[in-house]
């Protein structure tokens, strides 16, 4: 047993044992990219939204701020997982929302699966090694399915980033996301 386990310890050492690799997405932009990977970025947040969900189209404006007001401290992605996407839906509706952030394509919902996002839109807010600080709406501009205000009385969103960029506890973790569910979503 002592040799095995040595061994072992051996391996891991030499880098002989490859570690699972990072997370790629397709974009938009025809590259591929790593959402879960923060660089210097103090968080990273992921948009689940979908051009199929009439309820993602009332928070683009709102998605569109935060990934601007916020893009020197947290990473930012738009994230498609409906199972039924194309890169040229996504970009045609990037295009038409006028997405300023990096707009990403998880057909396979691997990275959805990952941070159990089901709703869209949706959003996640993850440290920089990868621990889900927040996930849950926007704002409460939809308070149920169909049940639309004619505008949002809180920002959800803003305060966990704030806290997360501040360092301190995100007061509200998981308020429920109202919209559609991933399609295909497994």
């Amino acid at each position: 047993m002592k040799l095995l386990t040595s061994l072992l310890c051996l391996f891991y050492s030499f880098g002989l044992f490859a570690a699972e690799p990072p997370l790629e997405l397709q974009g938009t932009d025809g590259k591929m990219h790593t959402p879960l990977a923060a660089g210097d970025k103090k968080a990273i947040v992921l948009f689940f939204v979908s051009p199929f969900c009439s309820t993602t189209r009332p928070f683009m404006p709102e998605i569109n701020a935060i990934a601007a007001d916020y893009s020197d401290r947290a990473a930012s992605y738009l994230v498609h997982s409906d199972s039924e996407i194309t890169v040229e839906v996504a970009l045609q509706h990037a295009d038409m929302a006028a997405v300023k952030t990096t707009v990403l394509v998880d057909k396979d919902q691997r990275l959805a699966r990952q941070v159990q996002a089901t709703v869209t839109p949706e959003a996640v807010i993850l440290s920089p090694a990868g621990t889900v600080l927040y996930k849950g709406r926007i704002n409460d501009l939809y308070l149920g399915p169909t049940k639309r205000q004619r505008a949002a009385s809180t920002k959800e969103l803003r305060d966990a980033l704030d806290a997360v960029l501040a360092g301190t506890e995100v007061t509200t973790p998981h308020p429920e996301a109202q919209g559609c569910k991933i399609g295909g979503l497994k």
